[in-house]
């Protein structure tokens, strides 16, 4: 288990003084990160060995989105191995320990020079010691997108998208998602299907899926095929 305390930014908030969903992303992502830095298995331990963490899939359920100046804390555990497939979960609770949300995330691990899963190396398994998973509801990775969408205007990768890895960052996903709801959609659980990577100068294509309570956004390539279906679930 790791966790960090840290302060609601007015960098971060939305026009009503609260944290916004991709924010709150960001917050998981970089948890992960320090624990792995801490541990000795950060940035520069996996680019020597041409590893990478791949996701694979998101889940965040909010219970509330806390304001400018609030303090919190955030944490994350890994609480499974099977295979070439991690599994993490996150939280954010509030000064008073009560919980503002929960995640879970599950990762493959890649090979940057095939391409291709590999299994962790012991030394990892032994720095990442698994915990009981958090209690939470947890839903399938697969997410069932609706016969009839709308298409969207196209548009190409460029390099504020990207990261270390030279590929698209999993949060811009949901950040590039987060344009389609309507303006007093209030997003209480986010799920996210990555299926295969982006790079600079690809094309995303768009499809949005409005329902009662959700909008599906599947970026796709030219060809229709998704490199990311993201689910917001809410209400206004």
């Amino acid at each position: 288990m790791y966790t960090y305390e840290t302060r609601i930014r007015y960098s971060e908030a939305d026009c009503e003084n609260k944290l916004t969903l991709g924010r709150l992303l960001d917050y998981f992502q970089d948890c992960s990160t320090f624990h792995a830095e801490d541990l000795g298995l950060g940035v520069k331990y996996m680019l020597e060995r041409h590893l990478v963490w791949a996701l694979s899939s998101w889940q965040i359920d909010v219970e509330r989105y806390p304001e400018i100046g609030e303090w919190v804390k955030v944490g994350t555990l890994p609480y499974d191995f099977k295979g070439f497939i991690g599994f993490r979960n996150f939280w954010m609770e509030d000064g008073q320990g009560k919980r503002l949300a929960v995640a879970n995330s599950i990762w493959t691990l890649l090979d940057l020079k095939t391409g291709k899963p590999v299994k962790p190396l012991q030394e990892m398994k032994d720095g990442y010691r698994v915990e009981a998973k958090l209690d939470m509801e947890y839903l399938p990775r697969k997410i069932s997108i609706p016969k009839e969408g709308d298409a969207r205007a196209p548009f190409e990768i460029t390099r504020h998208h990207l990261d270390t890895n030279h590929h698209v960052n999993n949060g811009q996903y949901v950040y590039i998602a987060l344009e389609y709801p309507e303006e007093d959609f209030e997003i209480r659980r986010l799920r996210a299907e990555y299926k295969k990577q982006a790079y600079l100068g690809d094309m995303f294509y768009p499809v949005v899926y409005k329902q009662e309570g959700a909008c599906i956004v599947s970026l796709n390539d030219e060809k229709g095929e998704p490199y990311a279906v993201v689910e917001l679930t809410g209400g206004r």
